[in-house]
């Protein structure tokens, strides 16, 4: 395998759908804005959203990937086949149970999931009507999840990576469809929104289903049985769930604490929307190929390959992290403003999102190191080691979330960018005590390259955020409110492409990155 040339597939198409979320996002809220509908439509996507994210990028395959690669390489394909068989008909029939029995008490949950709603009857339930009718997107996502997990240790990233792609296009269709009726700031567009996420899920359910087969797995629905292979699943799925998903899980935490203050939770997801950009390509680039990659060394005893595969991911990660995290930093409230201050969403909305964005972004580092710590352990079939430090991460950011909510609102600041901080807080937690356990257990050591260039990546990426702090003050005119659309698209990107070029020439100036380089990385094999 080629690790960069997976990298850049599996980014790539991330990237692509992240841009087409972008677009989803902009006509959402210049449709819905933080209302009430907007509100009830983003609690009851974020059930169905968290399960993608969970499943779909990469931590059921945690558990799933090194068993399925462990019988596709010691056992065969017939070997392989009949434990993803046996793994799809469990799965299927608990997701089958649970959503039943998760919809039908829907209207009891939602004082859980949101229990700011409660004092608006009408907004509760809407919420509650448009999570039953999103929540079968759970079972499609976790079976899309376990057929990625099949492509992927196949080495066939393209059809996972590009799955994410169809939800967008259902949803821009979906809101545009709304749009065209007349529903903007309605009910009604709710449904359609609600509707569109089902949709997209079979949608993407039969485009991967339909890719395993051309893959030469052609798997079938086999009566349920409790194997041996699926009880190790389940003792590894468990915390790898767990420990994979925490970040989602925390936001989940966030939205809970939001709904206690009007127009929160709209904020939050707006912000999370934009920080997921470089999470989801970096991020999860990193966690879906390298995992496989590194199950495969460690059963062959290749330690030093293994070694320098987690190196090269870390140094990748971090060369495209840190630029980024600085930058929406910086120039976190010209980007909401010319991302989503249109139609329902005011110039009134714009700081409060742009604050929760600027939260965000300083615990970004943090949510990548994660993706790249993680999978060394979950390569050594070790999910409780990651399980416990994800405990210990949601506490932080539970308490921290209530404590930061409350005294912010105290002292007259704004209380959701204090949901924004907690998560950040909690993510650098567990960054620290993966990288920490690695480290003790000789499982990570940094070579000579990552000593070298990681301070010039943080010296570039200062200084391109000096850069763009003194071009957006020095373009404030033309970012403002006052300014058309056309102008302010055009300043931030001015300012944007001159950040890049500024970190560019750092980076190939000081030798970090070169072009022989980055040729021998799209020929290199892993």
């Amino acid at each position: 395998m080629k690790l960069y040339r997976a990298f850049a597939t599996v980014g790539g198409l991330t990237m692509v759908s992240r841009v087409l979320g972008f677009v989803r996002d902009i006509l959402i809220a210049a449709a819905l804005g933080s209302g009430a509908v907007a509100d009830a439509f983003f609690v009851a996507f974020r059930f169905p959203n968290l399960f993608r994210r969970l499943f779909g990028e990469g931590a059921f395959n945690s558990a799933f990937v090194p068993l399925f690669a462990k019988r596709l390489e010691g056992e065969g394909e017939a070997a392989a086949r009949s434990f993803a068989e046996e793994a799809m008909a469990g799965l299927l029939l608990v997701l089958v149970i649970v959503s039943g029995l998760a919809m039908l008490a829907m209207p009891w949950l939602m004082a859980v999931l949101a229990p700011g709603f409660i004092a608006d009857p009408a907004k509760y339930d809407l919420a509650v009507r448009l999570t039953q009718i999103a929540f079968p997107y759970l079972t499609c996502m976790s079976l899309v999840a376990l057929l990625s997990g099949v492509l992927n240790s196949m080495h066939r990233f393209w059809a996972a990576a590009a799955a994410p792609i169809l939800l967008n296009v259902v949803l821009i269709s979906s809101i545009t469809l709304a749009i065209a009726l007349g529903y903007a700031e309605r009910a009604e567009a709710g449904y359609v929104l609600a509707t569109g996420v089902l949709l997209a899920g079979i949608a993407q359910l039969v485009m991967l289903w339909w890719a395993t087969k051309n893959a030469g797995l052609d798997l079938r629905l086999v009566r349920p049985r409790y194997t041996p292979g699926v009880k190790r699943l389940v003792e590894l799925g468990i915390p790898g769930l767990v420990s994979g998903g925490i970040t989602q899980i925390n936001i989940v935490v966030g939205t809970i604490i939001a709904s206690l203050q009007a127009g929160a939770v709209s904020y939050l997801y707006y912000a999370d929307r934009l920080y997921q950009l470089p999470l989801g390509i970096v991020g999860v680039a990193v966690g879906v190929v390298l995992l496989p990659d590194l199950a495969r060394r460690l059963r062959a005893g290749d330690r030093a390959a293994a070694m320098d595969s987690q190196n090269r991911s870390l140094e990748f990660a971090l060369l495209l992290t840190l630029p980024a995290a600085v930058a929406l930093l910086v120039a976190a409230e010209p980007i909401i403003r010319v991302l989503f201050e249109r139609g329902a969403f005011l110039a009134a909305d714009t700081p409060k999102t742009a604050y929760a964005l600027m939260a965000f972004a300083a615990g970004l580092p943090a949510f990548v190191l994660i993706k790249v710590f993680q999978p060394a352990f979950f390569a050594r079939e070790d999910t409780k080691t990651p399980m416990y430090y994800a405990g210990i991460n949601m506490a932080v950011n539970v308490v921290a979330s209530i404590a930061f909510f409350f005294l912010f609102q105290t002292l007259g600041l704004m209380p959701h960018v204090g949901i924004a901080l907690a998560t950040t807080l909690a993510a650098w937690v567990n960054a620290v005590m993966l990288f920490a356990t690695l480290k003790r257990h000789g499982d990570f050591e940094a070579d000579q390259r990552l000593v070298r260039n990681l301070p010039l990546i943080v010296l570039a990426s200062l200084a391109m955020g000096g850069l763009v702090y003194v071009l957006t003050g020095w373009l404030a005119p033309q970012l403002s409110s006052a300014a058309t659309l056309g102008v302010r698209v055009t300043a931030l990107a001015a300012v944007v492409v001159a950040g890049m070029i500024v970190f560019a020439a750092f980076i190939m100036a000081t030798g970090v990155l070169g072009v022989a380089q980055l040729k021998r990385f799209t020929r290199r094999r892993g």
